[in-house]
């Protein structure tokens, strides 16, 4: 059965003493390129074809007495596909096409880390989480309310990922340290390309503040912007991230105040026409991010305290060392959560008092559980222990909504 196989195959020193007949004939470079790959691919056949033929031996044997192997259409199905693969994957186009996908591929990766998610997440979450308090009745969930809320999102998140790409654009070699799997640290993106980045999601934030039309809107990305850019921007009287209370009131006025009061007057006064009013939710809302915002100040720092030294950052944990900020900013967040334990038990509505006391209650165990095994000589233990924050941030936007 081999040789009737192999008589069907050319073989190799048949093609090999015909190349001088070839090329009398015309035949060209690529011609022989062809035939080496067809060759290849009926070789790999064959071993396949060798394979089975061996497997299925054995299994007659096994099953007793059994006559001659005959090779069935699955398998001259099996071989003809193998060989065909073979043949499509030696094709340029298809290494074009891979080569492709994976320059797209990376790219949009690099973005991503870019944009700094995390960010990117607790500004859409926090923004639909206080307009939600702007809504009074059924009725008000209307096309023109998710539009409004649409437009205030996508203003925000480019206003977003310019100031955390200035950021970047300022730290460079901060984050060689402390961040090296950022684009521009890696030197995947050029300083040009970061600076064409921000400044061209700057200009799209404020076109679109700009059309929509809402002073509430277009306020609170101005505010961001100037806030944002003297916090990082390496310019006499700036780069107030140097100052820790400085850099901490930034962040707070940002996450706590402009998020909380700007969005929701932009959906209440802006969307549904309503007077200004301060209602308790919003209150809540504000006080409890403001401890929110000051801990995410103070806890960033503590993983990038290596770079941080080094170029003269005087931060609060480097002057005060990692453990004892982190104890300080577990403690607030403890705090926070208990008076949001009283409001939810003071809320008139028994519901609203069952979900926001019992949400609270578990965050604040999960909290705490997580900081008394948490190794804070760890670098990774505490970066990790950061972005666990961070999805307590978003947590609690979840149960705003339901303070009443």
């Amino acid at each position: 059965m081999d040789s009737l196989l192999l008589g069907s195959i050319p073989k190799a020193s048949v093609i090999t003493s015909g190349r001088s007949d070839w090329r009398s004939k015309g035949f060209t470079k690529s011609c022989y390129a062809s035939s080496y790959v067809r060759i290849a691919s009926w070789q790999k056949a064959w071993k396949i074809q060798n394979d089975i033929q061996i497997t299925r031996f054995h299994q007659n044997n096994n099953k007793g007495m059994g006559g001659g192997y005959a090779c069935p259409e699955s398998d001259r199905k099996y071989v003809v596909n193998a060989a065909s693969e073979q043949s499509f994957e030696s094709e340029p186009g298809a290494d074009d096409r891979k080569n492709l996908w994976h320059a797209v591929t990376g790219a949009l990766d690099a973005f991503y880390r870019f944009s700094r998610p995390h960010t990117v997440i607790g500004t859409a979450l926090s923004i639909v989480s206080v307009s939600l308090l702007a809504v009074e009745k059924l009725s008000d969930f209307s096309p023109l309310f998710f539009t409004g809320v649409l437009q205030a999102v996508v203003a925000a998140l480019f206003m977003n990922i310019y100031i955390v790409g200035l950021n970047q654009l300022s730290d460079i070699e901060i984050d060689k340290i402390n961040k090296p799997y950022l684009p521009l640290a890696s030197g995947e993106y050029s300083f040009t390309t970061g600076a064409a980045i921000v400044a061209s999601f700057s200009v799209l934030s404020f076109w679109l503040g700009w059309v929509v039309g809402s002073w509430p809107l277009f306020w609170a990305l101005f505010i961001s912007f100037v806030l944002g850019t003297a916090y990082s921007i390496n310019l006499p009287m700036f780069r107030w991230k140097r100052f820790a209370v400085i850099a901490a009131i930034c962040i707070l006025a940002v996450r706590a105040v402009i998020v909380q009061l700007a969005f929701f007057l932009h959906i209440q006064t802006h969307v549904f026409k309503r007077p200004a009013l301060f209602s308790r939710p919003l209150i809540f809302a504000t006080g409890f991010m403001s401890f929110f915002s000051v801990v995410i100040a103070l806890f960033k720092d503590i993983p990038d305290i290596e770079g941080d030294k080094v170029f003269g950052i005087r931060s609060f944990s480097v002057r005060l060392g990692q453990k004892r900020v982190f104890w300080i900013c577990v403690s607030l967040l403890e705090m926070a959560y208990g008076v949001a334990l009283l409001v939810g038990a003071a809320s008139p509505c028994l519901w609203s008092k069952i979900i926001t006391g019992l949400g609270h209650a578990i965050l604040a165990s999960i909290l705490w559980y997580r900081a008394k095994s948490l190794d804070v000589k760890s670098k990774a233990a505490i970066t990790s222990f950061y972005m666990f924050i961070w999805k307590l941030f978003y947590a609690e936007y979840f149960l705003i909504p339901l303070v009443r």
